[in-house]
């Protein structure tokens, strides 16, 4: 088929019906601007979901593809290789980690770190030792533990009995998860900042009451930073600027910069409870993606692209805020670093999707983090004349519902 026959008809004929996407298709894209197939431009404030941290086609992505394309593409892990061991150390270097899992995506790191410590529970403590707490509105991906696991019943509900012994709290409340650990609370898994759930922040205090909980009931704390991880927030993963340390991190994302790839890190205390054959991954650490990872990181975790990331926060905030005088649209501007959060007020509550499509039809690319917060996830290295025209796209956007 050739490229001229490619429409977005097509995905309505051939593609299971789960996304509902643009009507227009992205071809290229180079830095933080994309064009379509009509040769249209527009600045990406959406990153892919987090996902391109580096921008589109970024020179060292590009180059390491390429070198790795011409050594070696795939193994079994009956093998290890080169740039997984590399990724791995640079990893452990640059975190509290001491072992790591590679996988491709967060879901698959997040099942990975649910079966570590339901495992690790098992052999430690008993059978009984089974409770897993995480919060309301949080989300940890699409496998039906992940999903269970993950506060939304939108998202888990009618797919037949549930995974047991999960609990969920009600997040930044200290008392109420309180009220659910008990003896038998294996972990607490949370993201330091829920992304799907509205850009909600943790609270410092609440974060160590977490992991205080934990240490009185021996629980583990598991941080799911598939979203704020390498480099997101400004820290190279969120959990450094809160003040507290998990015993398990899930990273994805992010760390391969638009190439799939997805890593459990965790302590030389737990990762022996998956020994030889009770967890795995057909290209989990696959040597592309792991090549690929090694440039992203090496890049993003610099002082001058973390510090650079707090600087294009407060560019996003001070606009937001100006449009939002103007146009009286948003209640708060939320968020750390790049991952900027606009919750709208009650006169469009319910109305991100209005505001995406509207963005997307003056030429700028973003997302929402439910029906009513608009999100932005730039590259953490966007420029700021990128920055001004796509949120001066955005503001006509805006204006165009207001004045609707």
């Amino acid at each position: 088929m050739s490229e001229s026959n490619v429409s977005r008809a097509l995905f309505d004929e051939v593609m299971v019906p789960t996304y509902a996407p643009a009507k227009m298709i992205p071809v290229k894209g180079a830095g933080s601007r994309v064009w379509d197939q009509e040769g249209r431009e527009y600045i990406d404030f959406a990153g892919g979901i987090a996902v391109n941290c580096l921008g589109h086609c970024h020179p060292a992505m590009v180059d390491a593809v390429k070198a790795q394309a011409d050594k070696l593409w795939h193994l079994s892990n009956v093998f290890t290789n080169e740039p997984a061991l590399r990724l791995a150390k640079q990893l452990t270097e640059a975190t509290f980690a001491d072992k790591v899992f590679f996988a491709n995506s967060g879901a698959e790191a997040n099942e990975a770190a649910l079966k570590l410590v339901r495992r690790y529970a098992v052999e430690n403590f008993g059978e009984e030792k089974d409770q897993i707490i995480s919060f309301k509105q949080g989300f940890h991906g699409r496998t039906f533990f992940t999903v269970t696991v993950g506060g939304q019943t939108t998202y888990s509900d009618g797919f037949g009995p549930k995974p047991g012994a999960i609990e969920h709290s009600p997040y930044n409340d200290l008392a109420a998860l309180e009220a659910l650990f008990s003896d038998r609370t294996c972990a607490v898994m949370m993201e330091p900042l829920q992304g799907e759930g509205g850009i909600i922040s943790a609270d410092p205090e609440f974060a160590k009451g977490v992991r205080a909980l934990c240490d009185k009931f021996n629980a583990l704390l598991v941080f799911d930073e598939v979203q704020t991880g390498v480099g997101r927030t400004g820290e190279l993963y969120a959990y450094m600027g809160l003040g507290v340390t998990p015993d398990v991190l899930t990273t994805a994302k992010a760390l391969g910069g638009g190439f799939p790839i997805a890593a459990m890190l965790t302590t030389d205390k737990l990762a022996p409870s998956l020994k030889v054959g009770t967890h795995g991954s057909t290209y989990g650490g696959n040597p592309m993606a792991c090549a690929v990872g090694e440039a992203v990181l090496s890049l993003v975790n610099t002082p001058e692209v973390l510090a650079g990331v707090k600087q294009r926060e407060q560019w996003f905030r001070d606009a937001l805020n100006q449009i939002n005088e103007k146009h009286q649209v948003f209640s708060e501007i939320r968020g750390q670093g790049l991952l900027v959060g606009a919750a709208l007020n009650e006169k469009y509550a319910g109305r991100a999707r209005d505001f995406l499509m509207a963005a997307v039809e003056e030429g700028t690319m973003m997302l929402v983090a439910g029906p009513n917060v608009l999100r932005f996830t730039p590259s953490l290295i966007i420029p700021e004349a990128d920055v001004k025209e796509g949120l001066a796209r955005f503001e006509r956007a805006v204006a165009k519902i207001v004045t609707a």
